[in-house]
């Protein structure tokens, strides 16, 4: 199986089971992303996590199928890549937070799922690699806007025009990843992260990730009315209300 979905009650977790490819994309792992984002709707649903099977979290593309499409007319190409990008989307537009688990490492598109999670978790043996040249292929699925707002500029070109491969150290200290674990302790550590989630205010964690991910793009005075109208629509909610009480109280906060 090249990928599949558990439902663990208050979290859902994305298995990319494509071990004989190092985990490239497949036809099933679309499918399975599609559901989780459907079912992630769910108010039982606190958290997502991305993770894989046979310890390498994605390869990218499988180039097996990308040789078949070089006689496709290129409106046709076009469309394949948007059936990838309408997942990126979905990842982005997700109402609850995303974590990767990340073993072994991610490469090409599979670097570009792993940085459009809102958490990433690497074992600290994991690299970094936007592989994409390699194939005289060019960045796709976000790569170069995620890049552009986690790394400095002169890496981002070194990861793209190199392929140079980048730890999980180097990225944890410039920020771009959130943990760095031991081998094989990448989904334990999302699990603890999906642990706390589960015990917050779902609306209002799925309205910081929103307003977060558009600030990177929103003129300054369109985020601060964006920031006016989530607080005035927090404040007035039952899980405010539960929040300052526990907080006035001095007891943990007891949410949904």
């Amino acid at each position: 199986m090249s990928a599949r979905l558990e439902d663990a009650g208050d979290r859902l977790i994305i298995w990319n089971g494509n071990t004989a490819r190092r985990g490239a994309l497949s036809p099933e792992l679309y499918d399975v992303i599609g559901r989780a984002m459907t079912l992630a709707a769910e108010r039982r649903i606190k958290a997502v996590i991305f993770t894989s099977e046979g310890g390498f979290f994605c390869a990218g593309g499988d180039l097996n199928t990308l040789i078949t499409r070089r006689d496709l007319p290129e409106g046709e190409r076009r469309d394949r890549v948007d059936d990838l990008h309408s997942l990126i989307r979905a990842l982005r537009a997700c109402p609850v937070p995303v974590i990767a688990a990340i073993e072994g490492g991610a490469a090409g598109a599979g670097l570009s799922f792993a940085l459009a999670c809102d958490i990433i978790v690497a074992a600290q043996d994991a690299k970094f690699t936007a592989a994409y040249v390699k194939a005289g292929l060019v960045p796709d699925a976000g790569l170069t806007a995620h890049l552009a707002r986690l790394v400095p500029r002169a890496l981002a070109m070194e990861m793209c025009l190199l392929a140079t491969p980048v730890t999980a150290s180097r990225m944890f200290d410039l920020g771009a990843i959130n943990l760095v674990t031991p081998p094989a302790g990448a989904l334990a550590a999302a699990q603890q992260v999906a642990d706390r989630l589960a015990a917050g205010p779902r609306a209002a964690q799925g309205t910081i990730r929103r307003l977060v991910s558009q600030a990177y793009e929103a003129a300054e005075d369109d985020q601060l009315d964006a920031e006016r109208d989530a607080m005035a629509h927090a404040a007035g909610a039952d899980e405010a209300a539960e929040g300052i009480a526990a907080f006035l109280e001095k007891r943990a906060p007891r949410f949904d």
